[in-house]
């Protein structure tokens, strides 16, 4: 798998800073997105200790033009690993006479960092891809995304990060079916809760929690094996892939008495 050149946001923490210090060696040039300026130098000294060129960009990828400007300039892509993202869930009912809700802010927010920013991302990569020559192996590029089990649920805790991971997800399966023709891999990720500092102040317990290097490590070789779909833990996913052919009063009333993700036991996101 040649992936000498690789772009990843998120970078400044969790999966993505995870995934670029699994990356970076010797020879391999990385370029590394966030929002926190300090985190992200921090991420990129690190890839430079072990080897790797690192250049850094300090961006929102709600910023489409930002997006669009900084992928261009890298010139050369063989990978983009798309991590960044945010989650949240339902507050809980102001009154007796009311229900958990999800403010209007929160969800807008979260449709617009975990899809648009993931199409800010990927779209432009895809244009400079499709420009590329075929490496030996056949390939033009790779492009991945971090979608969720939460994607293949209609979790009542957590309503637009279950859309918006969702919409993650089939978009890469299905563009991949197209973009397979001219040597292009596009990779969803269907993964459980990652040990990092999102989850961090969850009030629940989160079953299948993985260690978010062993994630990593999960992913690249997924990507190596030219998987289209990355899926872990296969236990969790199968589950959830179950209740959702329920009848949905049967998997509403399961949800509905679960600690995990009930109103109120997630910390409300950054919506800045």
């Amino acid at each position: 798998m040649k992936h000498d050149t690789v772009l990843i946001t998120g970078a400044s923490s969790g999966l993505g800073r995870s995934l670029a210090l699994t990356l970076a060696r010797p020879g391999r040039r990385l370029f590394l997105g966030g929002r926190n300026s300090q985190r992200l130098t921090d991420t990129a000294r690190q890839c430079i200790s072990r080897g790797a060129a690192a250049d850094i960009r300090l961006c929102d990828v709600t910023d489409r033009l930002a997006m669009e400007e900084w992928i261009h300039t890298t010139g050369h892509l063989d990978m983009v690993l798309a991590c960044a993202g945010i989650t949240g869930g339902t507050r809980r009912a102001p009154g007796p006479d009311d229900a958990p809700y999800e403010p209007d802010a929160q969800i807008r927010r979260m449709v617009t960092t975990n899809v648009e920013g993931v199409l800010n991302t990927l779209l432009p990569a895809l244009q400079i891809m499709r420009r590329q020559p075929r490496a030996a192996d056949g390939m033009r590029g790779r492009l991945c995304a971090i979608s969720s089990v939460a994607g293949v649920v209609s979790y009542p805790g957590t309503p637009s990060y279950s859309a918006s991971k969702a919409a993650v997800d089939r978009f890469m399966v299905a563009t991949g079916g197209n973009m397979k023709q001219a040597g292009i891999l596009m990779t969803s990720v269907v993964c459980g809760f990652l040990n990092t500092p999102m989850v961090a102040r969850n009030r629940f317990p989160m079953p299948g929690l993985t260690d978010v290097d062993h994630a990593s490590r999960r992913i690249l070789r997924g990507l190596r094996r030219n998987e289209r779909r990355i899926i872990f833990p296969r236990w969790l996913v199968a589950g959830s892939r179950f209740m959702d052919l329920l009848p949905i009063r049967l998997a509403e009333a399961y949800y509905n008495h679960q600690p995990t993700g009930a109103a109120g036991s997630m910390p409300e996101p950054d919506l800045s």
